[in-house]
């Protein structure tokens, strides 16, 4: 188990979670939908350019980049189908991340709050996390990027749910996958931890974050005995 330690080890008020990749383990059934969607419309791309490209950014962000890539607009389904792919995929074969469940559960049992901050949609977190037993960890305490301006690498949707969930920035901490996240996190003023299980490491700790490649570390990361 390797740990890159970066920052205060302080006792955090919140712990605000990403979706995909730190609670659900969706990345790998995501981009292998959306570089195949890409290659169909004449860019040909592979489930790790699609990461490379893609992971951390909204689904806005994402079509404006898939536009570029192809120099045309997108159809007008293209949304629609590529939804009712992934959802598909996640319905055969979503898990939870390893360890995840007893790490959230040794966070709350601590006395201190927990929410998650996706680029994901409302309805694409309700399945994730319905498909995995995660969602009743999160009731009420789950927001998107669509709720805000700028989605990640700005800061809002973190100051959002910092906001919404009533805890100073500096008290947080953002449990992160993406480049894009962890700086989001940093801009807001916030603790990054960056779960390096699926991301290059040296990547999420250039960004700013502490790292780690197993949900066993995290409570201890935040001075917590699982």
């Amino acid at each position: 188990m390797k740990v890159q330690v970066r920052g205060s080890g302080l006792r955090p008020g919140l712990v605000i979670f990403d979706c995909d990749g730190v609670l659900v383990d969706s990345e790998g059934i995501a981009n292998r939908t959306l570089a195949a969607a890409v290659t169909a419309l004449g860019h040909a791309m592979d489930e790790a350019e699609s990461r490379r490209r893609f992971v951390g950014l909204s689904m806005k962000s994402v079509m404006a980049k898939i536009e570029d890539l192809t120099g045309r607009p997108l159809p007008g389904d293209w949304l629609s189908m590529l939804q009712a792919e992934t959802y598909d995929a996640f319905r055969a074969g979503l898990a939870a991340v390893p360890g995840i469940a007893t790490a959230v559960a040794t966070v709350q049992a601590a006395g201190i709050a927990t929410c998650v901050a996706s680029s994901g949609t409302p309805d694409k977190m309700a399945l994730t996390l319905g498909l995995t037993g995660l969602a009743p960890l999160f009731v009420g305490r789950v927001f998107s990027a669509i709720e805000v301006e700028r989605g990640k690498p700005a800061p809002d949707l973190f100051l959002h749910a910092a906001a919404r969930m009533g805890h100073a920035p500096d008290r947080c901490i953002v449990v992160e996958d993406s480049v894009p996240g962890v700086t989001g996190a940093v801009a807001a003023g916030m603790r990054a931890l960056g779960f390096a299980r699926e991301t290059d490491a040296g990547l999420l700790a250039a960004a700013g974050a502490t790292t780690f490649e197993d949900m066993a570390a995290l409570p201890g990361l935040m001075g917590l005995h699982a």
